[in-house]
C-alpha cells in the first residue's frame, strides 16, 4: 500500500494530513521563516537555507523576501532564477522552473487542488498536477500559474494572469483566464 507521501508525489488522492506529510510542512515553514528573517546582506546564509530548502538548485538563484512554500523539496529551479517579493508556490507536485525565469512580486505558482464533487472535497482528500516552466519565462506580478500547466520557453505571462492551461514557446499571455495575446518577435 502507497503511502499518502507516495500517493501525493504521484498525483494521487492524499490525505495532507497524515503525520509524515505534516511534519515535512512543518519543516518547511520553519526554513521559510528562517530565510525570510533573514538580513539582506547575508547571501551566504539566504543560500544555504535555500540549499536545504528547494529540491535542486542549478547556479545563482534569488528569492526576495518573504518566500512560501509547501515542502521545498519538489521545487528545482535553474540557474539566473530571481523571483520578486512574496512567491508562493505550493508544491505538493513537482515544480519544474528552467534557467534565466523572472517572477514578479506576489506570483503564485500552486501545484495542489482539490476535488471538484463537493462529498469528496469535504472528505478531505487532495491531490496535486506537476508545473514546468521552460526557459526564459518571464511571470508578471500578481500571476497564477495553476495545477498541470506548462509553459514553454520564452512565455512572458502578463501581471495579474490566471493561467489555467498550458502554452507553448514565445508567447505573451494574459487575462483570466490567460490567453494568447500575442507571439514574441525576433525583435521583441
Amino acid at each position: 500500500m502507497a503511502s499518502e507521501k507516495q500517493k501525493m508525489l504521484s498525483g494521487e488522492l492524499y490525505l495532507a494530513s497524515d503525520p509524515v506529510l505534516a511534519a515535512e510542512r512543518m519543516e518547511a515553514r520553519r526554513l521559510c521563516r528562517e530565510y525570510n528573517s533573514s538580513c539582506e546582506d547575508e547571501g551566504d546564509l539566504r543560500r544555504e537555507i535555500l540549499g536545504n530548502l528547494l529540491g535542486t538548485i542549478a547556479g545563482e538563484v534569488t528569492i526576495e523576501p518573504s518566500f512560501k512554500c509547501d515542502y521545498g523539496y519538489n521545487i528545482h529551479v535553474g540557474e539566473n532564477f530571481y523571483a520578486n517579493f512574496d512567491l508562493i508556490i505550493l508544491d505538493v507536485c513537482e515544480v519544474r522552473i528552467g534557467k534565466n525565469c523572472f517572477i514578479g512580486p506576489r506570483a503564485s505558482i500552486l501545484t495542489a487542488t482539490h476535488p471538484v464533487d463537493p462529498v469528496a472535497r469535504a472528505a478531505g482528500p487532495e491531490y496535486g498536477m506537476s508545473i514546468t516552466i521552460g526557459v526564459n519565462v518571464w511571470i508578471g506580478a500578481g500571476a497564477i500559474v495553476n495545477p498541470g500547466v506548462t509553459l514553454g520557453d520564452g512565455v512572458i505571462v502578463a501581471s495579474g494572469a490566471v493561467v489555467t492551461r498550458s502554452f507553448g514557446p514565445g508567447v505573451i499571455i494574459g487575462g483570466v483566464p490567460a490567453k494568447i495575446i500575442r507571439e514574441i518577435g525576433p525583435a521583441a
